[in-house]
């Protein structure tokens, strides 16, 4: 059979298009890797135009079987990508022309390149969707793991960088897997505005043959169907969606980052990552450096860069398609591998983190961390809190003065500035007793760290895959 190599929109035209149009406008080096939602959606179209009398049973048997055999080239590795072709639908198209001839010719009934584009797309991001929401809960595993084996282990909380209050290094994991679970139901939201099929909308108003929408959605297990044909082909808010959470997802993941850089410093020595998880400098033999979390860190700016592209490819686009709709799977493509890749290295980092806990509880004793529950001691004994602020202020400045912790004072010192101060203060004074006194929900105490692993176990025993 001869080589077709007709554009399916050449009739119209008299001249060959210029070399350099079909390379600026060929998207095949980046959209080939949609050949199997293309596939899957051209079986279900096929599928449904034999329900309806327009392929018969010995047609749709012939294109079902010439597209098993394109998905077999295209993986085993055998395909060639022309620019002429332009996209990963027409190559396909083209594929299935060269094996059965004109019964190919008969599948594009009733449907556009537009509305196919869109269910790829549709199809792409909700098992990018899946995945993302797989890896937090990956992830979610690990922190509820580390938080169970240091919910008692005391470390340093930070205001401006400086040592507030003493809490537990559990406490700080919950914190995250509490993020991370606003995470995941970001995802999970908006993949229920993403599973509605586009297939049929046609170009942008529908069309004539009498398909049925709701049986190919069925087929390619979409919860619906769009409503309107020109938002069908129009909409790309799933992807803007997709990647505004994704960029959320970054942020988080790069402050987590960002502390753990921090804390293995020398100069903090809070935690140590395994030698396996740690580059090494080229001129310095000593240097052992967190690349893969600054790596995350810095990703996160590539993938706001993608929300950004996406939203001004958007913002002034008339209705319905246009070509620069063309640039959104570049930026698509870049998000989702970045946050997959990111996603992955974090829960390899935190499988491979040691909390030194001697070092982070003698860090949480200095800078007077547990002057606040002085301050709530007094409060107890009938001071009104803004005194109690101003009187622990100055027995701070008279322990610094001192060069004392406040738990080195003696109790006549305390009370030659509030005569209300006993000897049940001591309680409160220490790092462990501070802990232990902060037992409101969601407080740092040991009994709270515990009941939020628990919840958090519930979360993750409970979720449902999507």
């Amino acid at each position: 059979m001869a080589k077709n190599t007709k554009k399916p929109w050449q009739g119209r035209f008299s001249k060959k298009t210029h070399n350099f149009v079909e390379f600026f406008t060929s998207s095949i080096h980046f959209d080939k890797r949609l050949y199997l939602y293309d596939i899957e959606g051209s079986k279900a179209h096929s599928m449904m135009l034999n329900k309806i009398g327009i392929l018969s049973d010995k047609e749709l048997k012939k294109i079902l079987t010439a597209l098993k055999k394109v998905e077999k080239k295209i993986e085993s590795g055998k395909m060639v990508w022309k620019n002429s072709l332009e996209d990963i639908h027409m190559h396909i198209e083209n594929e299935l022309i060269e094996l059965i001839g004109d019964t190919a010719k008969k599948i594009h009934t009733g449907r556009s390149r537009n509305d196919q584009v869109a269910t790829d797309m549709k199809l792409y991001v909700r098992d990018e969707t899946t995945a993302v929401y797989e890896n937090i809960i990956t992830l979610q595993k690990t922190l509820i793991q580390l938080a169970e084996k240091y919910h008692k282990s005391i470390v340093p909380g930070f205001t401006h960088m400086q040592i507030a209050q003493p809490i537990t290094f559990g406490f700080i994991l919950m914190a995250w897997f509490f993020m991370l679970e606003r995470d995941k139901s970001r995802f999970l939201d908006s993949y229920i505005r993403l599973n509605s099929s586009p297939l049929g909308a046609a170009a942008l108003s529908g069309t004539s043959y009498k398909i049925d929408r709701k049986y190919t959605a069925k087929l390619l297990q979409f919860d619906n169907v769009t409503d309107n044909a020109l938002d069908s082909v129009s909409d790309r808010d799933f992807i803007i969606e997709f990647i505004s959470n994704s960029s959320l997802l970054m942020s988080h993941l790069s402050r987590f980052s960002e502390e753990i850089i921090v804390w293995c410093s020398t100069m903090y020595n809070f935690v140590s990552l395994d030698d396996k998880i740690c580059t090494g400098s080229s001129i310095m033999p000593q240097k052992k450096n967190p690349d893969v979390l600054e790596l995350i860190r810095g990703k996160t700016g590539t993938v706001y860069g993608q929300l950004v592209n996406i939203l001004t490819i958007m913002k002034a686009q008339s209705f319905a398609y246009n070509r620069d709709n063309q640039e959104d799977k570049p930026a698509l493509f870049n998000c989702a591998d970045t946050i997959d890749m990111c996603l992955q290295a974090m829960n390899l980092c935190l499988e491979n983190l040691k909390l030194n806990e001697d070092v982070t509880k003698a860090a949480a004793e200095k800078g007077f961390s547990t002057a606040t529950d002085y301050a709530d001691y007094l409060v107890k004994k009938g001071v009104p809190f803004r005194d109690a602020h101003e009187i622990v202020g100055k027995t701070v400045g008279y322990a610094i003065n001192k060069k004392l912790n406040l738990d080195q004072l003696t109790l006549k010192e305390f009370q030659n500035i509030s005569p209300l101060t006993d000897t049940d203060v001591f309680k409160f004074l220490n790092v462990e007793g501070s802990v232990s006194n902060k037992m409101s929900i969601g407080g740092a105490s040991f009994n709270e760290v515990m009941k939020q692993i628990k919840k958090a176990k519930k979360i993750i025993s409970t979720y449902e895959k999507i």
